[in-house]
């Protein structure tokens, strides 16, 4: 039989009724018909965002979030902070040097997350300081990090607080607002249950001001024109009109379903998938303290390489998990618990992650990582 189970941190399972609405015939995107699909988007990602602000839809991947967000709110020569705790807050310093800035790198221990009381001795040190640049889950690496604490720490400054939440949205806590952030950027392929190819970008107006005066060179990536286009319901360049649409249906069962509860779920599914590991003699990669509940980061045994489970998973028995990314790429897998996935795929996956380690040669009992996550999920 032939399967296809993605557990990896995206993209992540499509649903059958969202490939269904990812099927059906394309419409032009200059129309009343997708201008309702746009409003009903806009609406229903402020509720996921957690904002009053605008949401901007780009064709783009998340990378291509996170260079928007970097060519609107960084001069050249500006100093920027950016919290690098993984392969995705490297990647914020390396679009600020492409853009000028002056980073001030604050290096992380891969698995633990930043000390907000750290930025914030930054901030009072040098006030100058335009942006601080954060990673609210950092899948490389399986950390979530304290995004509120971090809002704190700029609120009442002239710094904005810019957060790749591209993995985490959806997924685990996260309140725009509420928490002073100033830039979100996000992708579709993550906790919304679709393919890549559509990015947003939410925005509030301490940003809007910056974006406004901001000098980097920029063209398809300019907000100024997506905030122009927002006010007419429309976009400023061709969307990736299907996945909008879709979109809708992906936004009216998160909706359904309830932030709280969707959140609550995925911590669940996490908490089995973690008692698997440990019934299993594996150790988790990230501290207790900072885990995230979008993905498990699971060390392997001395002697088993991470891309050999990850071929074996997907090749013979068609369950996709992901090996790690950087120095610990051949020492790690993540197990994904986001999107469409519920606690049966959590045991089929923990099920051939078993078989596979046993036939790998990893001593522990057969069947010790289903107990132990059957328990969870019978509570």
């Amino acid at each position: 039989m032939d399967r296809n189970l993605l557990l990896t941190p995206g993209p992540t399972h499509i649903p059958p009724d969202l490939c269904a609405a990812l099927g059906k015939p394309i419409i032009h995107h200059r129309t009343p018909q997708f201008q309702q699909y746009l409003k009903e988007v806009g609406e229903g990602l402020q509720y996921i965002f957690q904002t009053k602000n605008h949401v901007y839809l780009l064709a783009s991947s998340g990378t291509g979030t996170m260079e928007a967000a970097v060519a609107n709110v960084v001069n050249k020569g500006d100093k920027v902070i950016t919290i690098e705790g993984g392969k995705f807050g490297e990647r914020w310093t390396e679009l600020c040097k492409v853009y000028g800035a002056e980073s001030k790198v604050v290096p992380v221990k891969w698995g633990t997350a930043v000390d907000a009381k750290l930025i914030k001795k930054m901030l009072d040190e040098d006030p100058s300081i335009k942006v601080v640049f954060a990673t609210l889950n950092e899948t490389s690496t399986g950390v979530t990090a304290d995004i509120k604490a971090l809002g704190e720490a700029v609120k009442g400054t002239n710094t904005l607080l810019v957060v790749d939440a591209i993995s985490g949205l959806g997924v685990v806590d996260f309140k725009m607002d509420d928490w002073n952030v100033d830039v979100c950027v996000a992708g579709a392929h993550k906790g919304f249950m679709l393919p890549p190819g559509l990015g947003m970008v939410a925005v509030s107006e301490k940003a809007m001001k910056v974006i406004n005066a901001c000098t980097s060179p920029r063209y398809y990536f300019d907000l100024r024109k997506y905030e122009k286009a927002y006010g007419k319901t429309d976009t400023p360049f061709t969307p990736a009109i299907n996945i909008i649409v879709a979109m809708v249906d992906s936004l009216r069962k998160m909706r359904a379903e309830g932030l709280d509860n969707m959140i609550a779920r995925f911590s669940r599914l996490a908490k089995g998938v973690r008692a698997a590991a440990k019934a299993m003699n594996l150790k988790l990669f990230a501290e207790d303290y900072c885990i995230s509940t979008a993905l498990t980061p699971i060390l392997l045994p001395d002697g088993i390489e991470a891309k050999k489970v990850v071929k074996a998973m997907r090749d013979v028995y068609g369950v996709s998990v992901a090996a790690g990314q950087g120095d610990v790429e051949n020492k790690i897998i993540r197990i994904s618990h986001m999107g469409a996935v519920d606690e049966f795929d959590m045991l089929v996956g923990i099920g051939c992650f078993e078989k596979v380690l046993k036939q790998f040669g990893h001593k522990f009992e057969l069947g010790a990582g289903l107990t132990a996550a059957q328990k969870i999920y019978n509570e």
